[in-house]
């Protein structure tokens, strides 16, 4: 789409559920207690498996707070579909334990222990699901030394093997491979770009060097205790192996996809590749970028550089007058 679509009085939709109208109606159901919407939508998700982790993970988000994933399973305690929603839930919740008592506080092991094995249940009832393999990375992150080595790349070739292109597993990778948690910038930046180099032309794995990105760029920001003159930040975006890396995702994922229209759980990538383009200063490719996402929108990663709103609409206005 062209930049004709840069359009005035615009106002960013930060829809939780990316437009996904069907996960929007089973998120009302989990409010009032009514687990049957849940099961309806993951019956009906079947095996694409991109779809099927954005709405588990939304839902869990939800479930996290309530006791819906508990009386689904009281009702139909052998449903797979539960024991993976419960899965994500436990993932959720156990997440919301470590922010709640504040980064570097270890939490139970006993509650982070709880949450692997509801992973590793789910898993077992339902083998060909990437899903609870996705959950599992990604709680490992919380044990205070991360898990062995062996062990955790058990877990990614568990995951590899079922969805190899997934974005949301390499993520969990890429997260618990920062320097924020068990790894290194470099290691973490090897992870992703190694990722992309094997992904097939119109796949949106290179946008995994975008996520690296924003990553050390909030450790960055959380080791300068938001002094944003203490480190080089200014140039953390733009500089020349940025610009390189911004293109070569372009070239090798939006230029290469088949697709017309962006899928709910492609949102949150488009977002990181139209961040990644405006803030290194290429008006070519955010200002497509930007028309193709229309309102949607999604807070991350415009909320880790200022307002997400406001940088959003600043952008397309200052794409408007380029025009």
């Amino acid at each position: 789409m062209a930049r004709g679509s840069l359009r005035r009085g615009f106002t960013p939709d930060f829809d939780p559920d990316c437009g996904d109208t069907g996960l929007t109606s089973a998120r009302q159901d989990v409010v009032i207690g009514r687990w049957q919407g849940l099961r309806d939508l993951l019956g009906a998700t079947g095996r694409d498996w991109a779809a099927r982790g954005h709405r588990v993970r939304q839902l869990a988000q939800v479930c996290a707070g309530s006791s819906t994933v508990e009386s689904w399973l009281s009702a139909d305690a052998h449903s797979a579909d539960a024991l993976v929603l419960r899965a994500a839930t436990e993932t959720a919740r156990t997440f919301n334990v470590a922010i709640a008592a504040g980064r570097g506080v270890p939490i139970d092991q006993h509650r982070v222990d709880a949450a692997v094995l509801a992973c590793l249940t789910a898993a077992e009832a339902y083998p060909e699901d990437p899903t609870p393999w996705v959950s599992l990375i990604s709680v490992a992150r919380l044990y205070p030394s991360g898990v062995r080595r062996q062990e955790l790349g058990r877990w990614w070739d568990e995951l590899h093997g079922r969805d190899p292109y997934s974005v949301e597993g390499h993520l969990q990778v890429l997260h618990y491979y920062s320097a924020r948690w068990h790894g290194t910038h470099g290691l973490m930046y090897d992870f992703a770009r190694d990722a992309a180099g094997v992904a097939p032309p119109g796949c949106p794995l290179p946008v995994l060097v975008q996520y690296a990105r924003v990553e050390e760029y909030r450790f960055a920001l959380d080791a300068a205790r938001g002094r944003h003159s203490a480190v080089g930040l200014s140039q953390h975006w733009n500089h020349d192996g940025a610009a390189s890396d911004l293109r070569r995702t372009w070239q090798r994922w939006v230029m290469s996809r088949t697709e017309s229209t962006i899928a709910p759980a492609e949102l949150r990538d488009f977002n990181y590749l139209a961040h990644a383009a405006c803030s290194a200063g290429a008006t070519d490719i955010a200002g497509v970028l930007l028309g193709m996402l229309g309102a949607r929108a999604t807070h991350t990663p415009w909320s880790y550089t200022g307002d997400a709103e406001k940088q959003i609409v600043k952008w397309r206005k200052e794409l408007r007058r380029g025009t």
